[in-house]
């Protein structure tokens, strides 16, 4: 994808700007479309609370990231262009690890090394080598915040349902009425396994490309 040269000022929010947020929270998710980040989602999604601090980790060091490597675009080396990426990944995430571990320790223990992992996530390392090495810092940080919302919204759908269904309960708090286990309500402890979150996500990736027919590749 090639810079833009033109010299006029286009508007922070401009048409072209605001699909760079709002495809991959649709048409082009970054899981249900392009199929990437998979292994997080069967993994944290058994509760919400650990789900949305994972996303909300991904947002921050992914709209960073892609505005560190936008504004070092012209600097980089081709060689050497993966090992600085993975530098200023891993520095964000070395950041946001800690912040995590002082605020939240609790999730921070249930996230395990998968913070760690954002590293080396596919969706993070695609943006930075197909959009920001070669756009300017604004569309560059669109797009990071962008594809990291349609993942998280992917992320927070998952363990919405792991978590009621599995568990009744969300962030924590008890949300299914105690007179429904009274009558014989249980919960479904299939949803706290991690084929369920494959099945979840197959599920939604069947009605986006059901809903959306030219998503599929018939070539």
């Amino acid at each position: 994808m090639s810079e833009n040269t033109n010299n006029n000022k286009e508007p922070l929010f401009s048409y072209k700007n605001k699909k760079l947020l709002s495809n991959p929270i649709g048409k082009n998710n970054p899981i249900t479309i392009q199929v990437l980040g998979i292994c997080s989602v069967l993994a944290v999604t058994v509760q919400l609370k650990p789900s949305f601090v994972l996303a909300i980790a991904v947002v921050s060091v992914m709209g960073l990231s892609n505005v560190i490597i936008s504004l070092l675009r012209k600097t980089i080396p081709p060689r050497i262009r993966i090992i600085v990426q993975l530098t200023v990944i891993a520095s964000l995430v070395i950041i946001v690890d800690q912040v995590l571990k002082a605020a939240l320790y609790d999730v921070s223990r249930q996230l395990s090394i998968f913070v760690g992992l954002i590293i080396t996530n596919c969706i993070i390392m695609g943006r930075l080598e197909g959009f920001a090495l070669y756009n300017k810092p604004w569309p560059s940080f669109l797009d990071g915040i962008g594809n990291a919302a349609g993942y998280g919204a992917v992320l927070l759908a998952v363990g919405f349902i792991r978590e009621l269904f599995g568990s009744g309960t969300i962030m924590n708090q008890q949300v299914v009425p105690a007179f429904l286990y009274e009558i014989g309500y249980e919960n479904n402890g299939l949803f706290i396994l991690p084929p369920m979150a494959m099945i979840a996500v197959g599920i939604m990736i069947w009605i986006q490309r059901y809903r959306d027919p030219e998503l599929i590749d018939v070539s």
